[in-house]
């Protein structure tokens, strides 16, 4: 059955779960949500990256809804943000790859 509204829409991606059936019937977990030190300091590195202007938040979200389902799935919320910030990071030239692997 189509509804004459959706019938002409792409496909989701994998990250777009908003609707789906799968999920829409599982509770929603609405308690305080404790953030970890890495969270804290994943989140303090975005806050410092936007306000220098050299990562906008749309650009995060960009990034981490074009990682490939897998990872998408197997990583966590922060460890997605981080994704996106390293690969934003390399992809416009502010560090290198050999920077990077000094600093792991």
């Amino acid at each position: 059955m189509t509804d004459g509204l959706t019938e002409n829409w792409p496909d989701r991606a994998h990250h777009d779960m908003g609707g789906v059936s799968k999920f829409a019937c599982e509770p929603i977990d609405t308690s305080t949500h404790v953030l970890t030190e890495f969270d804290r300091i994943v989140d303090a590195i975005r806050g410092i990256l936007g306000a220098q202007g050299v990562m906008s938040v749309d650009e995060l979200r960009r990034v981490i809804e074009s990682l490939p389902e897998a990872d998408y799935a197997r990583l966590g919320y922060y460890e997605r943000w981080l994704c996106s910030m390293t690969g934003t990071l390399l992809r416009t030239g502010v560090m290198t790859e050999a920077e990077l692997q000094a600093h792991l």
